[in-house]
């Protein structure tokens, strides 16, 4: 990935992080995924009722998916802390399958980042390939 594109993600989900609904754990999480050209944002939203909140990375990848793509070649996911910010274990299966080759920007809180393959950070997934 090249520097401006990762520049855009970081900055897009950075803005997705300050929409971000998380009264209960304080942690405010914004994600951007790149998808046929395109950015897609989401921020975490919590509910009362746990666990039916809703994960920062699957809403950028669910209103990217609702748009019609069916591949993301890039997220990038930034936290509200000084640790980098990875997504969970449900948001990396739901990013695997539409992307088992895009790179994920996991970013600490000022945009610092470290980057990594879909396959690195879930190296058994499975995609819907698999399941033919």
């Amino acid at each position: 990935m090249d520097k401006n594109t990762a520049e855009k993600l970081i900055k897009a989900a950075s803005e997705a992080r300050s929409r971000a609904y998380a009264p209960y754990s304080g942690y405010r999480v914004g994600a951007a995924v790149l998808a046929g050209g395109k950015i897609y944002t989401g921020c975490n939203v919590e509910s009362a009722s746990y666990p039916c909140g809703v994960c920062a990375e699957r809403t950028a990848a669910a209103k990217a998916v609702s748009d019609g793509a069916r591949s993301i070649e890039s997220a990038a996911v930034i936290g509200s802390s000084a640790e980098i910010c990875t997504p969970c274990g449900m948001c990396r299966q739901f990013l695997y399958e539409f992307g088992e080759d895009m790179t994920v920007l996991c970013c600490d809180k000022d945009g610092g980042y470290e980057a990594h393959t879909m396959k690195e950070l879930l190296p058994f997934g499975f995609g819907s390939s698999s399941m033919k």
